[in-house]
């Protein structure tokens, strides 16, 4: 017999219940796993599903950039989306292990 999904209760994307910067931090994560997730840039609208009402998408984003400084990644909007893209200084080494 198959398994049967399980009924997903719908995601709190108030979590009024967190104080403020773990609220903060929560979606901060929720919007990095889903652009890390997608395989194309993921626009405004589907990233405000995952977060609260009053939260600012641009100033999220913003800090998840500067958390990112360093990496050899970045968030980069493109393609009316945003998406992780190798930074590219680090071609060559890509080129070298894959070729």
């Amino acid at each position: 017999m198959g398994r049967r999904a399980r009924p997903s209760e719908p995601l709190d994307t108030e979590l009024a219940d967190l104080a403020p910067e773990l609220r903060w931090r929560e979606w901060m994560g929720r919007v990095e796993a889903v652009i890390f997730a997608s395989p194309e840039p993921v626009g405004r609208e589907v990233l405000a599903r995952v977060v609260g009402r009053d939260c600012s998408i641009d100033l999220l984003i913003d800090d998840i950039r500067d958390e990112l400084r360093g990496r050899p990644y970045e968030l980069v909007f493109v393609a009316g989306g945003w998406q992780h893209r190798t930074r590219t200084g680090f071609a060559d080494a890509i080129r070298a292990a894959t070729g």
